[in-house]
């Protein structure tokens, strides 16, 4: 209990975020100092790293993610052997800001994404929602001696929300902005889309996830060109879209719903990638073709998701990309298309790193919980009332 009210009252935190996302590439670690709270809460990043996922670890995490290839015993020892490439992670953040672990108050870590079930369900005769991500929060706490908070998601889930997306907090207390309207849009492996009105309260934030981003591109371009992503979108860059197609998949299931709504590779992962692959085959696009079809899927789907459901009632003044989505060319440029006259520019354009991001959210949702503060945003996830996101695992001192 005392280690607990320590926490509590700490101020200011060193406070390092995890994020592992559904690209699957590896973990990001940002090490920041964190004081206050809500738009009053500054933040200084001293380090920001990146940690590649080993091609066996990413492997077995991928066929995980798939119901027919996952295994309740892999499962389990993922739980586990994540935990430690997170720990690695940390350490190698505190290297990169040349300090020890004596100063890390906190981690905040929110796991690997292996399965996420917004949608209510019967299990054995009562609905629920579920979640799951792995990287166990206890053992990651006793691995590393500090508080972690992590499974930012249930709490939300329980009070009937989507659990996601949770960036949308950070979105509030680091963007809005007194006199301008501004979209937050991550490229991640899924794309999601903040919506701040000018000098908005928490209860006006809007914000969905509109479809994939890197997921699907990623996934072609490994299929495709044996590559790991597309780099820099040149391949789609040497394609012509077919919109018939484009069209077809904009018609899709998950494009139909309204928000709340959140997705994953339920949605858009293996499965989604053959029926897309099947259908190109089927009209004789080239690789380069299919490829810019899925990039343009990916900026239709956003532009598609703000003109149904944000622009009738808030338009926007400017989209603010982040995420790895932002290295890819082809697809910055059809966002700018598709957004025209609406400019289209980056978070570190506005003093954010947007390869940080995500994992600074997650520094800033543990900071928050410690504060006792509600981080989920009813208006975003469709919950009954705000929740305190996370559960709080502390090593024995």
């Amino acid at each position: 209990m005392d280690a607990l009210l320590d926490l509590h009252r700490q101020s200011p935190r060193t406070v390092v975020g995890l994020m592992s996302g559904t690209s699957l590439d590896g973990v990001d670690a940002a090490l920041a100092h964190l004081e206050g709270s809500g738009p009053e809460l500054t933040m200084e990043v001293n380090a920001l790293v990146h940690v590649p996922y080993p091609a066996a670890l990413q492997d077995l995490i991928r066929r995980n993610t798939e119901a027919a290839s996952s295994s309740v015993r892999a499962l389990t020892r993922l739980d586990a052997r994540l935990a430690e490439t997170y720990a690695e992670a940390v350490r190698r953040a505190l290297a990169e800001a040349d300090t020890s672990s004596d100063t890390l108050d906190l981690v905040g870590a929110h796991g690997q994404t292996v399965c996420h079930l917004p949608e209510p369900a019967d299990c054995a005769g009562t609905d629920v929602r579920a979640t799951l991500q792995l990287g166990n929060p206890s053992t990651l706490a006793t691995r590393l001696g500090v508080p972690v908070v992590g499974d930012f998601r249930p709490a939300d889930m329980a009070l009937g929300g989507q659990g996601a997306p949770l960036v949308p907090y950070f979105d509030y207390v680091t963007f809005t902005d007194a006199d301008e309207h501004r979209g937050l849009l991550n490229l991640g492996g899924i794309a999601n889309l903040t919506v701040l009105p000018a000098g908005g309260t928490p209860d006006e934030v809007r914000a969905f996830d509109t479809g994939p981003a890197n997921m699907v591109i990623d996934a072609l371009a490994d299929r495709l060109f044996d590559a790991p992503m597309d780099r820099d979108g040149q391949h789609a860059a040497a394609g012509t879209p077919d919109h018939d197609l484009l069209a077809d998949l904009l018609e899709g299931p998950f494009f139909r719903r309204k928000p709340p709504k959140s997705t994953g590779r339920d949605d858009f992962g293996a499965d989604y990638v053959d029926r897309l692959l099947n259908a190109s085959q089927s009209r004789g696009l080239s690789p380069e073709d299919t490829m810019a079809t899925a990039t343009l899927l990916t900026a239709a789907s956003v532009y598609q998701g703000y003109a149904q459901h944000v622009r009738p009632e808030q338009p926007i003044d400017v989209l603010i990309a982040s995420g790895g989505g932002v290295h890819n060319d082809t697809l910055l440029r059809m966002l700018e298309d598709a957004f025209a006259p609406i400019s289209v520019r980056t978070a570190s354009e506005y003093g954010v790193d947007g390869d940080a991001k995500e994992a600074l959210c997650f520094a800033v949702l543990a900071h928050e919980t410690a504060n006792g503060v509600p981080t989920s945003l009813p208006s975003v996830t469709g919950a009954e009332r705000a929740a305190i996101l996370g559960s709080l695992s502390v090593p024995e001192s």
